[in-house]
């Protein structure tokens, strides 16, 4: 009888421990804890994103702390520095997934580096969240492991070309592009939305990540007497390529994307700078022209960092709180699991930053399809139009 009685209480405890155990398998996850790891551009040429974006997420991070927690666990928020280098970005990713053990990868900057990066993390089931990049990449193909939640630089071009094309009556487009996978989705989406306007691009030229004299392209862009020029570029090299265009005397319309759609454009390029276009996703937080609501933000995240938010310092913000609401929908047993459906029935609604809203499902791993197109008047961005849907 005693043996008969032995027997289901060492298959109850080895029920129990086994449980136990994959509870504590569970990384970045503890009773008190979660732990996001992000990777930014810290020290190369898209630091200043890198370092609004950062402030951003640690904003979010910080008031949810202060004020609750995600069903009693508390944010921890791990920071790598990738200085936009795909090599570095797959060091960061090892750090971040090996020795501090995150549960999630939040707002990784860069195509090229997320990228690099995600094997490392698919590799032990870690969710890439909400990169900052446009790339079709970070939804294609389907993976349960991918969310993002921008319009892809190929659909927010592709769908404002032959509108501004039609407005502006062009007939030489051209494009300027990074020669990478940033760039590479640019100029596609020029061409794409060039056929369906009915004409091919006049002249294309690409410049390697990291240049800084553009004079070359812009002189070959001049001389194919381009009367529009689609930019495939960030924030020097935008600058650079429209500062030595205006010198020059050749002032075709430019067309930027989301990644060239920041107030350090017209901060650091100055004058020379007006009248180019961009396309958007959330609107820049100009602090003396917006809502009570992001007034009010805006002024709570210059107190702590000593300086005007930006539309990255939006997008960093943004990509936590996103994360708090599908954590907490994934109830107290947060696994990858448990998050992954959660994500996979989730919506989020248009919030005071102007995004539109977005849906996800087990299918749908991209939030959002639409941009709007904005351009810098006197200084400033301007909304021109509403959302632009495919």
């Amino acid at each position: 009888m005693k043996t008969q009685t032995l027997i289901p209480l060492a298959a109850a405890a080895g029920l129990a421990l086994g449980c136990g155990l994959a509870a504590a398998q569970q990384q970045g996850v503890s009773k008190d804890e979660i732990r996001i790891g992000t990777i930014q551009d810290l020290s190369g040429p898209l630091a200043g994103f890198g370092k609004q974006s950062r402030n951003g997420m640690q904003l979010a991070v910080d008031e949810l702390n202060e004020q609750g927690s995600v069903h009693g666990r508390k944010l921890k928020l791990f920071v790598e520095d990738s200085g936009y280098d795909p090599k570095k970005a797959v060091l960061a990713a090892q750090k971040l997934v090996n020795q501090e053990k995150i549960f999630i990868m939040a707002g990784h900057i860069g195509t090229a580096q997320n990228m690099a990066a995600m094997p490392v993390q698919f590799e032990k089931n870690i969710v890439n969240f909400f990169p900052i990049t446009a790339a079709r990449e970070m939804y294609e193909p389907l993976n349960r492991l991918k969310y993002s939640f921008a319009a892809t630089y190929y659909d927010q071009i592709r769908i404002a070309l032959p509108k501004l094309v039609k407005e502006k009556g062009a007939k030489k487009v051209c494009t300027i592009y990074q020669d990478d996978e940033f760039g590479l989705e640019v100029q596609r989406g020029a061409e794409a939305g060039l056929k369906a306007a009915g004409l091919e691009l006049t002249e294309k030229t690409s410049f390697k990540r990291g240049a800084t004299d553009f004079s070359s392209q812009v002189a070959k862009m001049k001389a194919a007497n381009c009367d529009l020029v689609v930019l495939g570029t960030i924030i020097r090299e935008t600058i650079g390529t429209v500062g030595e265009a205006r010198k020059t005397g050749f002032n075709p319309t430019f067309l930027g994307s989301s990644a060239a759609y920041t107030d350090l454009i017209h901060k650091l390029g100055g004058k020379p700078m007006d009248g180019i276009y961009a396309t958007m996703t959330v609107q820049n937080p100009y602090t003396d022209e917006q809502s009570q609501p992001l007034r009010f933000w805006a002024n709570k995240y210059k107190t702590k960092f000593n300086e005007d938010p930006t539309v990255f310092s939006v997008y960093g913000y943004s990509i936590i709180q996103d994360f708090i609401q599908a954590a907490n929908k994934a109830g107290p047993n947060l696994t990858t699991d448990s998050f992954i459906k959660a994500m996979d029935s989730s919506t989020f609604e248009p919030d005071m930053f102007g995004s539109p809203k977005m849906t996800f499902s087990a299918t749908k791993r991209l939030g959002n399809d639409q941009s709007r197109l904005s351009q810098i008047v006197d200084g400033k961005w301007k909304v021109v139009t509403d959302y632009l849907a495919p």
